[in-house]
């Protein structure tokens, strides 16, 4: 359950992320009041997620999320460059992710 709770904040990472880039240096209220609420829902599910998952790990892969699910949604709705070494180091992080879920 707390392999969920990890992944379910590290999607909120996203959204705090993406909210932060909306609000409009925190001028847009609703978008303010957005990041507020992922970021706080993201780190408590981080807290929730490391009462079983080791400290270094958690953070890791709850980086490694919100870093490429940013990537992806600045590339879809911002229309950031997506080239290849971007692909691939985007990968790169997935794979690491992955590999820290299957050695915990």
């Amino acid at each position: 359950m707390n392999w969920i709770f990890l992944i379910i904040a590290g999607l909120f990472e996203v959204g705090f992320t993406t909210s932060m880039k909306m609000s409009n240096n925190f001028t847009n209220h609703k978008w303010t009041a957005a990041f507020i609420a992922c970021i706080s829902l993201s780190f408590y599910l981080i807290n929730m997620a490391t009462r079983t998952i080791p400290l270094g790990t958690a953070y890791a892969v709850w980086t490694g999320l919100g870093a490429a699910g940013t990537v992806i949604v600045g590339a879809y709705f911002f229309n950031e460059p997506l080239s290849m070494a971007r692909l691939f180091f985007i990968a790169t992080l997935v794979g690491s992710v992955i590999g820290l879920k299957v050695v915990s």
